[in-house]
């Protein structure tokens, strides 16, 4: 990988390689779910986000969910989602959202939100309450939550490890030398403590994230792992970077696929429990395989 960059850098863009080509999703089971989406107007990452793995993850009946609303209160340079004030918490959304797991049949679901730090409990209250609405309307489906760092508050990670979703996910993004500039209101060692902190407590399955093609080096993603597995962390996923606009981080460069495999090779043997790897790997990609 490159040398150390500076993120303020303009980087000349350049074609997207064919390992990011992806064809239009297809299949039977897409076209029913999308059916379903459109005319109950439901909301999804996988939809709004434009998600490269949406297809498959629908044919095998996994699906995520964003809650608190589409406006973060933090502004990371890597994110799409809007920053702004929030919109008021909407106290119906738990039942809304399991509604829309029941008529997409969905088998395993991932909920995730943006950061409400403009909220005293920083919407863990709203967290709790979708699990518990999930769990009534769907009890066999199995659930992933992606939460934010609650700025490291532990009465409100508290509340997410005591509804016992099946797996707990907190990405750390990228490495310890790019966080100020990439995850602006963030920490790594706050995201590191979280996720310490879940384990510490009992919670079954831990996972997290990264992205690359940041200008972080080869050894930094090591580190990272290193750091990731110090803190009992069970499932990593690593994927490549790509700039939601103009206004946001460039690309730096496009990891090949062969760094994307070693990645996996060190996470494996360093005892990760899952590692997902490759350029077009998002949080939720595969996610039904790592409650196993």
């Amino acid at each position: 990988m490159n040398t150390q960059t500076d993120l303020s850098i303009p980087v000349k863009r350049e074609p997207k390689p064919k390992w990011l080509r992806v064809k239009l999703p297809t299949g039977k089971k897409y076209t029913e779910l999308r059916g379903l989406v459109d005319k109950y107007k439901l909301n999804t990452i996988c939809t709004s986000g434009s998600c490269p793995n949406m297809g498959e993850c629908w044919g095998e009946g996994t699906a995520t969910f964003m809650i608190l609303g589409n406006i973060c209160t933090r502004s990371c340079g890597f994110c799409g989602v809007k920053t702004g004030r929030p919109e008021t918490v909407d106290w119906d959304e738990p039942e809304k959202v399991a509604r829309s797991i029941k008529i997409m049949n969905i088998k395993h679901a991932v909920l995730t939100s943006v950061d409400r730090d403009d909220l005293k409990d920083m919407g863990s209250i709203m967290w709790a309450e979708t699990v518990k609405a999930v769990r009534r309307m769907n009890p066999e489906t199995t659930l992933e939550t992606l939460i934010p760092d609650f700025q490291g508050i532990e009465q409100h990670i508290d509340r997410i490890i005591d509804v016992a979703p099946e797996v707990v996910s907190h990405n750390i993004e990228t490495v310890k030398r790019l966080t100020r500039e990439v995850r602006i209101q963030a920490k790594y060692e706050r995201s590191l403590g979280v996720l310490k902190y879940l384990k510490v407590q009992g919670q079954r399955r831990t996972k997290s994230g990264i992205m690359l093609g940041l200008g972080e080096t080869r050894e930094e993603v090591i580190e990272t792992l290193h750091d990731l597995r110090a803190n009992d962390v069970d499932v990593v996923t690593i994927g490549q970077y790509l700039q939601p606009s103009k206004k946001h981080l460039p690309v730096k460069e496009f990891i090949l696929p062969q760094q994307f495999e070693e990645y996996k090779e060190i996470g494996l043997d360093l005892g990760f429990r899952h590692v997902e790897s490759s350029a077009l790997v998002r949080s939720s990609y595969k996610a039904q395989k790592h409650i196993d």
